[in-house]
C-alpha cells in the first residue's frame, strides 16, 4: 500500500506518538510518502531508521492508496490541498485541539491504522467550493474545503459586499466581510459568526455576514449548484480574500465567484464514527454541570 503522510511541527513529547505511526505503517510494509514540510520536522535519529519518500507541495498524489493528516483540522485542510483532483481517501489523526475534521484520538490511532489495511472503514464525500477571478489568485490551489472569505484589510471601516446568486442580486453586505461555506465548513468561522450547522451531504453552500451594521441581515443557505458572484467597495481600496488557510490581498477592481468544485474530498469513516457523534463530542451537546 502506498501511503502519504502530512503532519505539523511537533514537540518531544509528541515524538514517541509519531514513531509509533510509522513503525506501524512499516510493519505492513507500507511505501511512504512525506511531505517535504513535514519531512523538515523527521530530522531525529530516531526517525532515520525508517524509510521514505519525500515528495513536494504541487506534485501529483494519483499514485496514493491512503493519505494520512497527522496535526488538527488545520493540517487536514492542508492535506485536501496536497491531494486535490487525486481524491485519495485521507485519515485525520489529531493531535490538535478541537478536531472537527481530524476526528482520530492518540488513543485511537493504533487500532485506526490496523483498520486502514483491512479496508474496514466507509468513505465521507465532502463537497469543495471553487473559486474563479479576473486575477490569478492562488494558482492551482483555487478550491477549499471548507470556506471563503472576503474581509476588510484594515481596522478603519467597514466594506460593501454588492452578492449575486446565479446572476440574481441577493444583497449588499454592509459589514467587515462576507463567508461561504461549504457543509463541512460550516463548524468553521461561519459558526463562530452565528451561521448554521448543515449536515454534509446536504447539498448546500452558507452565505454569512461578519458582523453585519444591519442587524436584519442573517445567514442564508443555498443550493450549492449556484455560482455566487461578489463585487466589493468600500473607503480601504485592499481586501483580504481567504481560501481556508490560503489568504491573499487584492483591490477594487477584483471580480469573484464561488462555485461548486468538480472534485471532492474523501474523509475516511471508521466503524462507529458519525458527524453527529462528532457534534456531541465537540460542542459538548447534552453535557449538564449539575450531573
Amino acid at each position: 500500500m502506498k501511503i502519504g503522510i502530512h503532519g505539523k511541527e511537533f514537540n518531544r513529547q509528541s515524538a514517541d506518538f509519531i514513531q509509533l505511526i510509522f513503525q506501524v505503517l512499516t510493519q505492513h510494509k507500507a511505501e511512504l510518502f512525506v511531505s517535504a514540510k513535514f519531512a523538515n520536522f523527521l530530522k531525529a535519529a530516531a526517525f532515520k531508521k525508517f524509510n521514505y519518500k519525500i515528495y513536494e507541495a504541487g506534485s501529483s498524489l494519483k499514485k496514493l492508496n491512503v493519505f494520512l493528516s497527522i496535526g488538527g483540522d488545520g493540517t487536514l485542510l492542508e492535506s485536501v490541498a496536497h491531494v486535490g483532483a487525486a481524491e485519495t481517501p485521507i485519515l485525520g489523526i489529531n493531535t490538535g485541539r478541537l478536531g472537527f475534521l481530524a476526528t482520530i484520538s492518540r488513543d485511537e490511532t493504533e487500532r485506526a491504522l490496523q483498520k486502514l489495511f483491512t479496508g474496514a472503514y466507509s468513505l465521507d464525500k465532502r463537497v469543495i467550493l471553487r473559486l474563479e477571478s479576473n486575477q490569478n489568485l492562488f494558482g492551482k490551489l483555487n478550491f477549499a474545503l471548507n470556506d471563503f472569505t472576503v474581509v476588510k484589510k484594515d481596522s478603519s471601516s467597514m466594506i460593501t459586499v454588492h452578492t449575486y446568486i446565479d446572476g440574481e442580486f441577493l444583497n449588499s453586505y454592509w459589514a467587515d466581510g462576507i463567508i461561504v461555506a461549504t457543509p463541512t465548513g460550516s463548524t468553521g468561522y461561519s459558526l463562530s459568526c452565528g451561521g448554521p450547522l448543515v449536515f454534509p451531504r446536504s447539498g448546500n453552500f452558507i452565505i454569512t455576514p461578519v458582523s453585519p451594521h444591519n442587524l436584519t441581515v442573517r445567514p442564508i443557505v443555498v443550493p450549492d449548484q449556484s455560482e455566487i458572484t461578489f463585487e466589493i467597495e468600500g473607503r480601504s481600496k485592499k481586501f483580504l480574500v481567504s481560501l481556508d488557510s490560503r489568504m491573499s490581498t487584492v483591490d477594487h477592481t477584483i471580480k469573484l465567484k464561488v462555485k461548486k468544485e468538480s472534485f471532492h474530498a474523501h474523509l475516511i469513516q471508521l466503524e462507529g464514527q458519525h458527524y453527529f457523534k462528532t457534534l456531541r463530542q465537540k460542542l459538548n451537546w447534552g453535557l449538564d454541570i449539575r450531573n
